[in-house]
């Protein structure tokens, strides 16, 4: 009840009040403030905070898949963990300032008995992926036809049914790709940024809101879709771009991260970092449309479908343990070509591209977990005109019983990050086979592929 939130001294606070003290209580205690958010601790992130210190409503301006959407849903992190309510209230409405009618007419009622709830700091996030077909019924409020025809009258402001952006009040809301929401409902938003209120129709009906308002938007949009409006981008008070994972680093953390844990194989770490570098040399090739962009979707859909690959083959071979290795990665290729978006002077080359920017990554790999290092022991197996087929499902053991046994290959797992309880075949195969694709790329070996197998050979 009011009374025992009065007495247990319950302090009042807007949203933007509540995200400002907690943030600075996050920073001083050096405490993560946008967990798991990969990469932007140097450059997008203190913009945020100095944006979000000031109280403003603000846009977040990137291309496809650099993680805005979920950069947003981390600001709820900086709520209050609960937060009391009028119990009821479609717009959680606060015990001290009730706004809406029915709430304003229950406090006059009931005073200090006015019942109150607590609400979690999750359920205080609303989102809206913005549409060609969305309406200011969808975002702000209609009439509801039902309320009428249980006998209230038209101008009775209780037969409003809220929308989205009120039933969020007291919270933080977002819009997504804010660009493609038609020129004339993002008129509605005016009064949400500005007067802090909304209207619904032609009613007496000025309701106060207490919001966080976070928009998305890609820089494509602008020219290809649509527009922000400019009194919409007037109202905002920051505009923070962001980018992709600027180090081979913080993609392999992103990868790591975001990839499926339960697929059942083991990804090693030197395959991973073939795929971020594939990922890197992609977003970088001239061959794709840098307008679009490469989503990180696109490195953990390719770890996710090496993986896959994987597990296919210890399911028909009977393999014990799923490990991927180097001839699993074929098929990222053909699965993802889709994900990406390439020049027009370029159509029918799509797959011929990647497959040369996926070797290109791999000599770049290679050089720089195994470059240097004496590798006369794997290249000797192969002096007197020997040669070695492997392919997407030649089991682990097949391939080291055709390759025989060679010396140093424990130091090249080492090499190759593979420690303690790495022994098995399935590990001692990927490091095997990483270094043959290697001294392939390096000119030392040749190979052919022929209907799945693959021969290596001098």
């Amino acid at each position: 009840m009011l009374r025992e939130l009065r007495e247990s001294g319950h302090v009042h606070r807007t949203v933007k009040a509540e995200v400002r003290e907690n943030l600075l209580a996050k920073l001083r205690a050096g405490e993560p403030r946008f967990p798991g958010i990969v990469g932007f601790d140097d450059t997008v992130l203190p913009h945020l905070e100095r944006a979000l210190l000031a109280g403003h409503d603000l846009v977040l301006l990137g291309e496809r898949g650099q993680g805005k959407t979920r950069l947003i849903r981390t600001v709820t992190g900086l709520l209050d963990e609960w937060t009391p309510v009028v119990e009821g209230c479609e717009i959680n409405d606060h015990p001290y300032a009730p706004a809406c009618t029915r709430c304003q007419a229950l406090a006059r009622e009931l005073g200090d008995e006015l019942p109150v709830a607590w609400k979690h700091r999750d359920e205080r996030y609303g989102e809206k992926l913005a549409t060609p077909d969305t309406s200011v019924g969808d975002l702000i409020g209609d009439v509801d036809p039902i309320k009428i025809a249980e006998g209230r009258t038209l101008g009775d402001p209780e037969t409003v049914h809220y929308g989205l952006v009120p039933r969020t009040n007291r919270g933080v809301f977002s819009v997504n790709e804010l660009p493609d929401l038609a020129e004339r409902i993002q008129v509605s938003l005016l009064n949400v940024l500005e007067e802090r209120d909304i209207q619904v129709r032609g009613y007496n009906l000025r309701l106060p809101l207490d919001i966080l308002l976070i928009a998305s938007a890609n820089p494509e949009d602008y020219t290809n879709r649509g527009r922000i409006i400019t009194p919409l981008k007037d109202r905002f008070g920051a505009e923070i771009r962001t980018h992709y994972p600027l180090t081979v680093e913080d993609e392999l953390t992103l990868i790591r991260q975001e990839s499926m844990p339960d697929i059942g194989a083991d990804l090693p770490e030197h395959l991973v970092e073939v795929i971020a570098r594939f990922t890197r040399l992609v977003r970088e090739s001239t061959a794709v449309d840098a307008r679009s962009g490469v989503s990180a979707r696109f490195s953990i859909a390719a770890a996710e479908t090496a993986s896959a690959s994987a597990v296919r083959r210890s399911a028909i071979a009977g393999e014990e343990q799923a490990v991927t290795r180097v001839v699993d990665l074929a098929s990222v290729v053909h699965s993802l070509r889709g994900k990406v978006e390439f020049e027009v002077s370029e159509e029918g080359r799509e797959t011929e591209i990647l497959a040369h920017l996926l070797r290109r990554a791999m000599a770049e790999t290679f050089r720089s977990r195994l470059g240097g290092m004496d590798l006369s022991a794997v290249t000797d197996k192969f002096a007197e005109g020997n040669q070695v087929e492997s392919g997407e499902l030649v089991p682990a053991g097949e391939l080291l019983h055709r390759m025989g046994p060679v010396p140093g290959l424990a130091k090249i797992m080492s090499r190759l990050g593979m420690g303690a309880g790495e022994e098995s075949p399935g590990h001692a195969a990927a490091a095997l086979e990483f270094a043959l694709e290697g001294l392939y790329l390096m000119r030392r070996l040749s190979k052919e592929d022929l209907d799945g197998v693959t021969v290596y050979r001098t």
